[in-house]
């Protein structure tokens, strides 16, 4: 998280830039509300902790410039996010350090809960939404995915895809990675890709786990088939999605 200590300041002083860092009520908001796992954009985080644009931009820059937060781009968008999973922790203890008990003060809705879009639908090839979600969390849950930095299958989780009929076997002309992550614009948390994530979405389609929704678009609805075998392969209940 601190980088490269050779040449650097004593490490007292860096303690205390670090500690500085986080000594302002906003940048703390800003942690709080990092600390659920999404990303947000600097105008979300600013209405989020009820400041100015300009303000948020200027302990943005603050947290950024300390390594506790990084930027991440989907697309044209910029989001920013908590910058590793050391650091995550660490804000994590601080914040339960002086509030014991606390629990997820700055959960933020970023769409409608009934938006079809939001429930469930595909991103390029893959399941995204709360479904998608569901899913990836699911997975790692079980030991089936590993999420905490980058995206990797487990033994477990190829055993688990075999069983599941998700073909991982067949040749693939390309360089697509088994498995990957992405960026989910309605959750703002990273859920299950690359091939991994194409194959398991073209099997839930060709044996309707899941139907596109009327009028077609990316939208997606769980059949009640589907909510038996998401049920029965991952413990998966309907709420989780809808």
């Amino acid at each position: 998280m601190m980088g490269d200590v050779t040449d650097s300041p004593p490490p007292a002083a860096r303690l205390a830039a670090l500690a500085g860092a986080m000594a302002d009520e906003t940048r703390a908001a800003i942690c709080m509300a990092l600390l659920e796992g999404r990303t947000w954009s600097a105008g979300e985080l600013a209405r989020i902790t009820g400041v100015t644009p300009s303000t948020a931009s200027g302990h943005l820059t603050r947290l950024l410039d300390a390594g506790i937060c990084a930027t991440e781009r989907q697309g044209r968008h910029t989001y920013v996010r908590i910058a590793d999973a050391e650091t995550a922790r660490l804000v994590d203890s601080l914040a339960s350090h002086a509030i014991p008990g606390r629990d997820a003060p700055y959960t933020v809705p970023v769409v409608a809960a009934s938006d079809p879009l939001a429930r469930a639908r595909t991103c390029y090839d893959h399941l995204a939404g709360r479904l998608g979600m569901a899913v990836t969390d699911a997975m790692a849950e079980r030991g089936l995915l590993l999420t905490e930095w980058v995206f990797e299958l487990t033994d477990e989780g190829r055993e688990w895809c075999a069983r599941a009929g998700v073909d991982l076997e067949s040749e693939y002309r390309g360089r697509r990675p088994i498995t990957s992550s992405c960026l989910d614009w309605t959750e703002r948390r990273r859920h299950l890709g690359g091939v991994t994530g194409a194959r398991l979405c073209a099997l839930a389609l060709r044996v309707e786990w899941v139907a596109r929704v009327e009028g077609g678009g990316r939208a997606l609805r769980v059949t009640d088939a589907g909510e038996r075998v998401f049920g029965e392969l991952l413990g998966l209940a309907p709420d989780a999605w809808r």
